[in-house]
């Protein structure tokens, strides 16, 4: 299997575990593992849930609803080679997921590309402020292949106390702009 498939089917298996639970309507994802009983009145399965539970969907569909729809597209795609699967591949394809510390597995709501990029992007969004969330996800998805590659060694060399001031220069950099400061902050 291509790193490119696996990164897919990891945030396939992210959205999965959501959608096993309560599948919003056209969220994809792969069917659970026992077919669940059929429901009289899906309100009533939806407040059978902890709130903690229907907190963690909401947040996994507002990931879902956020992702552009290039990145939803691939991950439809790979819903599709995932669900040809055996039943016994998909398993162990959600086991493994779910071995994968929370954190990463939370980096997949990002959607593929920027999912794949997590562990190594996580210093830099770990702490965003709210008032930089949105902004700073827009930059990223605008970045190509070596802008992110770039951008990952500038979060892993950047210490803790720095990287409130990194992310407010990044946002402040001109997208015209963005490919040299990048090269000046790696070292290039």
């Amino acid at each position: 299997m291509r790193k490119t498939e696996r990164v897919l089917l990891g945030c396939l298996l992210w959205l999965s575990l959501a959608v096993a639970a309560a599948p919003p309507p056209g969220l994809p994802g792969l069917p659970p593992a026992a077919p669940p009983a059929p429901r009289a009145d899906p309100a009533a399965g939806w407040s059978a849930l902890a709130p903690a539970q229907q907190r963690d969907l909401r947040a996994r569909y507002a990931a879902w609803r956020a992702l552009p729809e290039s990145e939803r597209q691939r991950i439809r795609q790979a819903a599709a080679r995932v669900a040809a699967l055996s039943a016994a591949e998909r398993d162990a394809l959600r086991a493994r997921f779910a071995g994968q510390d929370q954190l990463h597995r939370d980096g997949w709501r990002l959607g593929p590309q920027l999912g794949a990029l997590y562990p190594k992007l996580q210093p830099l969004l770990g702490y965003v402020p709210a008032e930089q969330r949105e902004p700073l996800l827009t930059l990223l998805r605008q970045l190509d292949p070596e802008q992110l590659a770039q951008l990952t060694l500038i979060a892993q060399r950047t210490p803790p106390q720095d990287r409130a001031e990194l992310r407010a220069q990044l946002l402040g950099v001109s997208a015209a702009g963005r490919s040299a400061w990048l090269r000046e902050k790696v070292g290039h």
